[in-house]
């Protein structure tokens, strides 16, 4: 089944100030598709041509770095588009807030912790809130790699490629991700996922 770059679900200058109009066109329009365009052309022909993009990702990690690369970005962009809205940041839905206070220590801790897992990735790779054996867990992965690989189930990620905040913030991932994470995240969302995830 062929993969599709599905539109913003916002319009692409309604991040602003925090993340720019020519930020979404370049990550969303450019960037993300060709993981898309990519992904599609590998798989043609191959056992993954009618897989679902979840059973690609674990199906091709470490065993075929192209396609594992392409499909994953394109799952983790997915997520990342899903993960941010206009507005975002704000209160934490109950009982999502109440299992942060459980398993991570309180909102603020989580908010540090999560904003240094991003900070701390060398490099290109990602940072992620999951849950992985029934408890929230903040992971920090390398290049495409995301929880699926690693038996846990996606909740939030931030992308810390420089192509997510360059052209907003230069070299400040830092300063990036505090106004990612206090002014853009969808924590309806987050908790929807949550749901379904328990």
């Amino acid at each position: 089944m062929a993969f599709e770059l599905a539109a913003l679900p916002y319009a692409y200058d309604s991040l602003a100030p925090f993340m720019s109009r020519e930020t979404l066109e370049f990550h969303h329009d450019k960037h993300h598709a060709t993981y898309v365009n990519n992904a599609n052309n590998l798989i043609k022909g191959t056992e993954w041509e009618n897989a679902s993009l979840e059973d690609v990702i674990k199906g091709s990690f470490g065993k075929n770095p192209a396609v594992f690369n392409n499909a994953a970005q394109h799952f983790n962009h997915a997520e990342l588009w899903k993960s941010i809205k206009p507005n975002g940041g704000g209160a934490i839905p109950g009982e999502l807030l109440k299992k942060i206070n459980e398993d991570l220590g309180g909102l603020d801790k989580f908010r540090a912790d999560f904003i240094q897992a991003g900070v701390t990735q060398f490099g290109s790779g990602w940072a992620w809130l999951a849950l992985k054996d029934g408890k929230l867990v903040i992971q920090k992965t390398p290049n495409a790699e995301n929880p699926l690989v690693h038996g846990a189930t996606p909740l939030l990620t931030a992308d810390v490629w420089e192509h997510a905040y360059y052209i907003d913030y230069r070299n400040l991932r830092q300063k990036f991700l505090e106004a990612y994470f206090d002014h853009l995240v969808n924590w309806d969302y987050v908790a929807e996922a949550y749901g379904k995830a328990v």
